[in-house]
């Protein structure tokens, strides 16, 4: 078994034994900084890594009884009060060598799942099972975290052949809680030129591995034009065709659809304009709506309605309609480049290019803002045979996904440093 290797397992093993639910990963934090404290990164922890306004679903009991806990469990008071009751670590690389700046997002929360207690279970076998009650690692975040560490450690090492800015992000809160948000409205990632992720496990094998996955983000954005007739209000209004009454009526249409009892959902007209003049038929009219899904099947239910709405309040009113939709997708340049990473990696058994991801990912609100900005994002996937679903109980995955993730990630900094 290689350094590497086993650094993974090691890494990996050990946060599986300690999870800790969204927002209340201090004892996470406290390993993850513990791990870097002694390399060359700027080191950013809990509040100084998010715009607290933006936080959502924190639940201030919970996170009181788990800082108790960290405390029980050898975590430094000093540490907790630095942290200001909340989670994350955002580590900085600077070269001071001109080159791109280049974030790696890792997520570090665990599930509120009680671990099986079946003996054939890997972490029941070699003895890492969860510690805590009624929490698990059960989606593979303890996989992503570990691949952060050890990567970590190669930057470190390799800093010489290295320019630019790199920035490791080990995210509080993906599961449900939306932690993305928080830390994107920072504005620390804005200056990011690339951003990258990643998730173990899911639809592919150990081997495999997912370049440009789809579904993973669950928001749809449309652009909308309503078109119809100008005419005077007063002399001819028979002659005008309404399209701000057709946005009008769309508008309202929407807030009632019905939410989907298969996740949570999010319906947003976040722009509404139109007409000419008082006395004038509006003739046109302009509506952006943002939908979020929880799943992509919820997000999909959210799309179907919408342009079932914005077609029948335009046939209705007899104005045009045409409709700009909206993905965030990966970056070509982005693909190519992992592409060519996983054609040249031993480990890497099979590449799949596009591939239905099937879940919600967070990481969406980052890719967004960077997109936004002119970065450029890419999420994937690194395959991983699996005991059971993730959620599950009985989840566990086939460890040998830690070094191939690795492998991936490293090639991408080499590849986009030149080196």
């Amino acid at each position: 078994m290689s350094q590497i290797t086993q650094l993974l397992k090691q890494h990996r093993r050990n946060l599986h034994t300690y999870p800790e639910t969204a927002w209340t990963e201090f004892q996470t934090t406290w390993y993850i900084y513990q791990q870097l404290m002694t390399l060359p990164f700027k080191l950013r922890l809990g509040k100084e890594i998010l715009n607290e306004a933006f936080v959502l679903n924190r639940d201030e009991e919970e996170v009181k009884s788990s800082t108790k806990r960290a405390l029980n469990n050898g975590v430094p008071k000093e540490f907790i009060h630095i942290l200001d009751e909340f989670t994350g670590v955002m580590a900085t690389f600077e070269t001071h060598k001109s080159g791109p700046t280049f974030v790696l997002r890792f997520d570090i929360d665990a599930l509120p799942i009680q671990e099986t207690e079946d003996a054939q279970h890997l972490p029941n076998l070699l003895g890492f099972r969860s510690r805590h009650d009624n929490c698990m690692h059960a989606c593979g975040h303890d996989f992503h975290t570990a691949i952060g560490l050890v990567l970590a450690r190669w930057i470190s090492e390799q800093r010489a052949k290295l320019r630019g800015k790199i920035i490791l992000l080990f995210q509080p809160a993906e599961e449900g809680s939306r932690g993305a948000r928080a830390v994107s409205a920072s504005g620390l990632l804005d200056e990011a030129d690339y951003f990258a992720a990643a998730h173990v496990g899911m639809m592919a094998r150990t081997g495999e591995v997912v370049i440009d996955p789809y579904g993973f983000l669950c928001g749809t954005k449309f652009n909308v034009d309503f078109k119809g007739r100008a005419a005077h209000c007063a002399s001819e209004p028979e002659a005008g065709k309404n399209a701000l009454a057709a946005a009008c009526s769309a508008f309202m249409l929407l807030q009632g659809i019905s939410r989907s009892s298969k996740g949570a959902s999010r319906i947003n007209v976040g722009k509404l304009s139109g007409g000419r003049g008082r006395n004038i038929i509006p003739d046109q009219a302009y509506m952006e709506i943002d939908l979020r899904g929880e799943t992509t099947e919820v997000n999909d239910y959210l799309v179907k309605r919408t342009q079932e709405i914005l077609k029948g309040t335009a046939q209705s009113l007899d104005v045009q309609l045409s409709m700009t939709v909206y993905d965030i997708n990966n970056d070509p340049e982005l693909v190519e480049y992992l592409k060519e990473v996983a054609s040249q990696c031993p480990l890497v058994k099979a590449v799949t290019t596009h591939s239905d991801f099937g879940g919600s990912e967070d990481a969406s609100i980052i890719i967004k803002r960077i997109q936004q900005l002119f970065g450029k994002c890419i999420y994937f996937v690194i395959g991983a045979d699996r005991t059971a679903g993730h959620h599950q109980p009985d989840f566990d995955a086939d460890e040998a996904a830690l070094e191939i993730g690795f492998e991936m990630f490293k090639g991408l900094i080499q590849k986009i440093n030149g080196c």
